[in-house]
């Protein structure tokens, strides 16, 4: 044998070698999230119709599977339902979630936009989602896997005592005695819905995230001289809160401890 044909044949060795010790792929930190995201109203401040809502789901869905999680394990609601998109009411989201979380055992996100009142959301074309019932809901389906949930909504700070637990992230729009802004008939987003999606490209996990809101919001209020201030609401649970560093949102390197 040649000494290129030994050379030949090592080379072939080594190439083989290597491929067989290539390490997996790392899969995304949300690949195996469940997700929903829910517009719970139609309606502006006036009554008359909004597309606000149904823009902020649409667009933070978008977002969503942009920072890796799977299209198939994300569901969207809306009160207009379309294709892809099922219908707001409390049965449908919670099948919905109970599936999810079923196949996607990772962890949870909820997110959803609506009109709110000192006694829950408005969900649907006739309901409500009172806080506790939220709670039972997540209790049921993802229990003690780590969660996000985001509430956009007036007096939407209402939720965070019902919702809080060691493994949950809870952000609101609004404290539980302040109104939120940006649900008129010409709006395009609610302040905090437009406000998650500026600041979801640059955030390097759901906490910060949820920081970026609260200044974005507080800067846009200032700057229309609207008040009360609706002050966002941050509820971070003790076993989440070192675990969401970890989960980089949009591939995002973590900085060194």
């Amino acid at each position: 044998m040649t000494r290129a044909a030994i050379r030949a044949i090592l080379g072939l060795v080594a190439v083989v070698l290597s491929c067989g010790f290539q390490a997996a792929p790392t899969p995304a930190p949300f690949s195996d999230w469940a997700a929903i995201v829910v517009a719970a109203d139609w309606r502006a401040s006036n009554g008359r119709p909004t597309a606000a809502f149904d823009n902020a789901r649409r667009d933070v869905s978008t977002a969503l599977i942009r920072a890796g999680f799977r299209r198939e394990n994300l569901r969207s609601y809306a009160v207009e339902p379309s294709a892809g998109v099922g219908e707001t009411n409390p049965r449908n989201v919670f099948v919905g979630l109970t599936e999810l979380a079923r196949k996607a055992p990772g962890g949870c996100l909820v997110y959803m936009t609506s009109h709110g009142s000192p006694d829950g959301i408005v969900f649907g074309r006739n309901g409500q989602l009172p806080p506790a019932v939220l709670g039972r809901l997540l209790n049921a389906t993802c229990r003690d896997r780590p969660t996000v949930v985001m509430i956009s909504a007036c007096f939407s700070g209402v939720y965070v005592p019902a919702l809080s637990a060691p493994d949950r992230l809870v952000v609101t729009a609004a404290r539980r005695d302040r109104t939120s802004f940006g649900c008129g008939e010409d709006d395009t987003y609610p302040f905090f819905d437009g406000c998650v999606l500026e600041n979801f490209p640059r955030a390097l996990d759901f906490l910060a995230l949820a920081r970026g809101v609260q200044a974005c919001v507080a800067r846009r209020e200032t700057e229309l001289k609207l008040s009360p201030a609706s002050e966002p609401q941050i509820s971070a649970g003790a076993r989440i809160r070192p675990l969401l560093p970890l989960l980089p949102l949009n591939g995002a390197e973590q900085p060194a401890p």
